[in-house]
Order: C-alpha cells, then sequence, then structure tokens
C-alpha cells in the first residue's frame, strides 16, 4: 500500500492554506497514494496563539452539528477524500472545546467515502522554554483524553500528535489497551508542527524508535520551513518501516515524501523478532 506525508509551510491564511493542502492531496492521488496524511496546524500557522480560537470549527459529527458551511475546514477535507477516493489523515484543526476561550487540537480522519473514521484530541500538550524560545499550547489548548485507533485498507491506524512522541505509553495503549482483544497497530500517524531546535535533536530519533518498540509503520507529515510568525518548523516529514528505516524523506519546504508500505515486510519483522508477543507488562 503506498502512503504519502505531506509537507507543508502553513501561513496566518486560511483559504490558503487549505488551497495547498487540496494541492499537495491531490498530488498525492495522483502517485498513487491511497493514504494521505496532513501536518498538524496544516490550516493555519498565526502570528499569535489565540488565532486558533477566531478560526474554530463545531464538530460536523456530533449530535445537533452545524452545516458544513459552518465548518469549512472538515468540509474540505471530506469532500477532498471523497473526490480522491483515498483516506486522508486531516493534519489537525482547531475544534471549539466546552471550555470557553479553549479548542482542541483535533485529527479528523476521512475515508475514501468521504465519512469520518475517527477523531483524536491532542492529548500531551508541549511548553517550552530555554531563554530564547517559548511556547505553552495549554495557554488556548484543551486535552484530549483518549487514545484513538481506525481501521483503513486492512491496517489498525493509531492517531498520535507531534509532542505526543515523547509518551511511549500512549503507542503501547493504542495497541493494547483492551486485554481481550489485543491487536499491535500496524501504522501510526504522527502529524507535527516540531520546532526547528527540538527537531533537529529529537525528531527523527523518537519517530524511530516508536517505530522499532512497536514493530509498526510511522506516517510523520510535519510543517517544514521559515513562517511568516517567524517560526522556523524543522520539517523533515517521513515514512518509517517496523525496522527503524526511514523509506522516504523531505528535508524543508513543500512535498510528499511517499513510500510503499510493505505488509510482508511487517509481518517478518513481528515474526523474526516476536517482541510484541513477549511484553510482559
Amino acid at each position: 500500500m503506498k502512503v504519502a506525508a505531506i509537507q507543508m509551510v502553513s501561513t496566518p491564511d486560511v483559504a490558503e492554506n487549505l488551497a495547498r493542502a487540496r494541492h499537495w492531496l491531490h498530488e498525492a492521488a495522483a502517485q498513487g497514494a491511497q493514504v494521505a496524511a496532513l501536518p498538524e496546524y496544516f490550516c493555519l500557522m498565526g502570528l499569535k496563539d489565540s488565532d486558533k480560537l477566531a478560526i474554530a470549527e463545531p464538530d460536523l459529527n456530533a449530535a445537533g452539528s452545524a452545516a458544513p458551511a459552518q465548518a469549512p475546514m472538515q468540509a474540505m477535507l471530506s469532500e477532498t477524500a471523497a473526490a480522491l477516493g483515498i483516506t486522508v489523515i486531516g493534519g489537525t484543526l482547531p475544534i471549539k472545546a466546552a471550555v470557553p476561550e479553549r479548542v482542541r487540537n483535533a485529527c479528523c480522519v476521512y475515508g475514501p467515502d468521504g465519512q469520518r473514521l475517527a477523531r483524536y484530541d491532542k492529548i500531551h500538550l508541549f511548553r517550552f522554554d530555554n531563554g530564547r524560545e517559548s511556547y505553552d499550547e495549554g495557554r488556548v489548548l484543551e486535552a484530549g483524553e483518549q487514545p484513538v485507533t481506525f481501521k483503513t485498507e486492512g491496517l489498525k491506524v493509531g492517531l498520535s500528535v507531534c509532542y505526543d512522541m515523547r509518551f511511549p505509553e500512549l503507542y503501547r495503549a493504542m495497541s493494547f489497551a483492551s486485554p481481550d482483544q489485543p491487536e499491535p497497530c500496524d501504522l501510526f500517524a504522527v502529524p507535527a508542527a516540531f520546532t526547528y531546535t527540538t527537531g533537529q535533536a529529537h525528531w527523527e530519533l523518537l519517530l524511530r524508535a516508536r517505530a522499532v518498540e512497536n514493530q509498526a509503520f510511522v506516517i510523520a507529515p510535519a510543517q517544514g520551513g521559515k513562517h511568516q510568525n517567524g517560526r522556523r518548523t524543522w520539517g523533515h516529514s517521513m515514512v518509517i518501516d517496523p525496522w527503524g528505516e526511514v523509506l522516504a524523506c523531505v528535508p524543508e519546504g513543500e512535498g510528499l515524501a511517499v513510500a510503499t508500505l510493505d505488509l510482508e515486510r511487517l509481518k517478518a519483522v513481528r515474526q523474526q523478532l516476536p517482541a510484541l508477543r513477549h511484553r510482559r507488562l
């Protein structure tokens, strides 16, 4: 199965970002991808954190939900997935939270028919301060609570976002949270907007570790470049195999990391080194 990790350099202009996302989804499908994944905040890299509040959408799949016109970001993902006949892992977009002046950083997934397959709200909120750079997502985000998986093209896929990758217990939970039906994930999606500083030090290291320890593929679409708000993101969107090998990578700037997931390779790794069956905790 062919997958595509889309790298973007998003701006404060939502309409422009949606157009670029749509362009790259079409390009991914043209290259044969059955699953395409957008980066975190594909829809907006604002001039300040609170800009997310102004564009936050209601959840279209909630009871008594609003019309698609009131949620253009979700509508674009759904319509494009259906038009292209692919599964779209929609990076993240802000969905209104129950708490005033807070949003959920939500990853919404749409199947080839345009129906939503899953929604994951980022659980771990990033905070960093080295004296020169400082970030605190908790100022505007409300954390999610539940791990989320879904199935597509015969694969079990686990959802995570950016800073989540520093918490390996989340990835174990997505595979083994149900004792009566333990089933490892075949693919983990990690849409991200890693800072240049932390990305240079830890991005590839952490992604490859999550792939190796869970014997699963990883698709990691990222923001990658200098943004209008002055922030520089690390990029290096990549696809990684269960042995930790990087199959495709886009270092910086917009582009696609396209790779074929060899399911026989996945099976062989798990048979030859059955670490997942050797778990005791």
